[in-house]
């Protein structure tokens, strides 16, 4: 790792709304954007950043998550909005074309910059994550349904918060996807702030809630068959299985598989092996 490392904090703005973003490397060099999974933020990738060569790997909160803006609270939150986020702070950035690292969520946000936009992306960086969930199109009405009864019984909900930052610490390594103490601590670090009445989460509780209105796998596999760009997928053993028919339709994929769960990249275990791959795979 390079001692001398320069980090920042960086702030774009995008459609009137903050994106914040976390930086890695020297600022001269090309930059490399990277885009977290769900309630996650720009740290995740902590542990990633220092072993990266020859980039500048800019780190976005996604919007809702982190130092991030909350979309209105009239918005649902469309994953494919991300898509003109993403490209607004790479226009920023006055990048014509540009790499991305995504995870999990990120990963299939970086899919559908990748297949709509095939001519701006030189690279992708899919670590455990492809493409969006979907819901068929018979079950459309029922998702909606869904959808708005819980957006109704969210209104007026007071949010529960922690007593103090090491509960939310335990309660961050404790989750779905288990992260070790360091690793929770950094995205707690970003993730929570203190207010009268304890410690909560700075992401929109909204962010929970089911989506109104998903693609199709159909939908999404047009995405997929339109990906031009060479694509380094890694994946976790003990991860979250993907679809071998969606691997097949990206047309310039590499698939890695190493032993590491959902979370891999910020594994001690994993990381550097991850570090490896995407550096011999020259995002620039």
């Amino acid at each position: 790792m390079n001692d001398t490392l320069i980090e920042e904090e960086l702030r774009f703005n995008v459609n009137g709304h903050r994106i914040a973003a976390k930086s890695w490397g020297d600022p001269d060099a090309t930059p490399v954007l990277a885009l977290h999974g769900w309630l996650d933020n720009a740290a995740t990738f902590n542990r990633l950043a220092p072993r990266l060569r020859g980039m500048r790997l800019i780190a976005l909160d996604l919007m809702g998550h982190g130092y991030s803006d909350h979309r209105p609270a009239s918005m649902p939150y469309y994953i494919w909005d991300n898509v003109q986020d993403v490209l607004g702070v790479a226009d920023q950035l006055g990048l014509e074309s540009f790499s991305l690292i995504g995870h999990s969520m990120g990963a299939s946000i970086a899919t559908l910059v990748a297949g709509a936009f095939p001519e701006r992306l030189n690279k992708v960086v899919l670590i455990e994550g492809i493409a969006p969930l979907v819901t068929d199109p018979e079950d459309t009405a029922e998702q909606l349904a869904l959808a708005i009864r819980k957006r109704v019984r969210l209104q007026g909900r007071v949010q529960k918060g922690y007593d103090d930052f090491a509960a939310a610490v335990t309660a961050r390594m404790n989750g779905r996807w288990p992260v070790d103490s360091q690793a929770a601590r950094w995205l707690v670090e970003r993730g929570l702030e203190q207010r009268e009445g304890g410690y909560f989460w700075r992401s929109d509780p909204s962010l929970m809630l089911p989506s109104i209105l998903r693609m199709s796998e159909a939908q999404v596999e047009s995405f997929l068959q339109r990906i031009s760009a060479a694509t380094l997928l890694i994946l976790g053993k003990d991860g979250i299985p993907q679809s071998d028919r969606r691997i097949a339709l990206l047309r310039n994929i590499r698939t890695e598989r190493l032993a590491g769960g959902h979370h891999l990249h910020l594994e001690e275990q994993a990381v550097g092996l991850i570090a490896t791959l995407i550096n011999e795979f020259d995002l620039v």
